[in-house]
Order: structure tokens, then sequence, then C-alpha cells
């Protein structure tokens, strides 16, 4: 497996919008991002994107220019797009909770989501000025908790019972990483 893939990360198009409403769909993709809300839609936490799709301009500019939410795709050398990047901003605390998706499973396993956790710190520490990032991840998804340990990310607390799945409720767990530990280990500087 490939450890150092280059991706970048691109202002969101109406075209990766509905790419990622189709990734959602299925269930083990839905279930490596939020999860689905009770009521069964696939959860997003920056938009909803099958009212993004028909949205007016007006309005898509301004979900995904929200302040609070940055939302970036992810796209590999060769052009192709094949995730997301969801980082919700609490700029007063210099805080944000990161979640990543690849929704293209064939390339799950590949280097594409670490590479992508490190683009997204980079932008978090480095454009923003957060203090610390820290994801939000259900028990059930061992890999994503083996790719932020891998990282750095440290276990901050337990959630109990935070996440609905296949008809249970499951904990998940708060990690976090500061920018003085993550630029420590990249050895970069502030």
């Amino acid at each position: 497996m490939p450890r150092n893939r280059t991706i970048s990360l691109r202002q969101v198009t109406r075209e990766d919008v509905s790419r990622i409403r189709q990734w959602l769909e299925d269930d083990e993709v839905a279930d490596s991002w939020f999860g689905r809300y009770s009521y069964g839609e696939p959860a997003h936490l920056g938009y909803r994107p099958h009212e993004m799709e028909e949205a007016s301009d007006e309005e898509f500019n301004r979900t995904l220019e929200d302040p609070d939410h940055l939302t970036l795709s992810v796209y590999t050398e060769e052009e192709d797009h094949i995730g997301e990047v969801h980082l919700t901003l609490e700029e007063v605390l210099g805080d944000g909770q990161l979640s990543i998706l690849i929704g293209r499973k064939d390339l799950w396993n590949r280097g594409y989501g670490r590479a992508s956790v490190h683009a997204a710190l980079d932008t978090a520490f480095n454009e923003y000025g957060l203090y610390r990032v820290w994801v939000d991840i259900p028990e059930y998804n061992m890999p994503a908790r083996a790719l932020f340990e891998g990282i750095g990310f440290v276990h901050e607390g337990t959630l109990r019972k935070s996440r609905p799945h296949e008809g249970s409720r499951f904990d998940s767990a708060v990690m976090g990483i500061l920018a003085a530990e993550y630029q420590q280990q990249t050895g970069s500087s502030e």
C-alpha cells in the first residue's frame, strides 16, 4: 500500500455534491462518515446533499461559504474526486471538529484517508491558526480509530450511546490532537 498519497483540497462543486449524495446512499460509506440520522437519512454536518443539488446558486454559495463550516472536496493527482473533508470551526475556542470521507470504496485503505487528514490538519493549524482539532469516532469504526491514532490523535473521552447504528446505539470516542503535537510530529513550525 502506498503511504504517501498526494491529494488536493478544493472548493466543493455541484458535481461533487451529487457524488457525495450517491456515495452516502451506500450504507457502508454512510457509516464510515457520520452514519444516519434516527429517521434514516445519511447524516452530514455541513449540508444536506440532496437539498444542495437543487439549491439556488445563492443558497449553494451561502451554505458552502459558511464561516463556521469549512467543507472541501478531496481530489487525487489524477484529478479524480474521491471524497470530502469537513471541519466545524469554533474559532473563539481555537477548536475544530474534523471529519473525512473517502467515498470511493475501491480506494479505501490506500493512503488517501491519511493524506486527507494531514491536508486538513495543515489547513486547520497553519491557515486557521487552530489550537486543537478533534474527531468523534463511533466504536464500530475501528479502521478510522486506527487511522487517527496513527496520526497522533489521543483519546480524550467517550460519548455514551451517542451513535445509532443498525437498530442499536453505540459509544463513540472523542480523540484530539493539539497544534504543537502535530507540528512536533511532522517537524513543521508555526
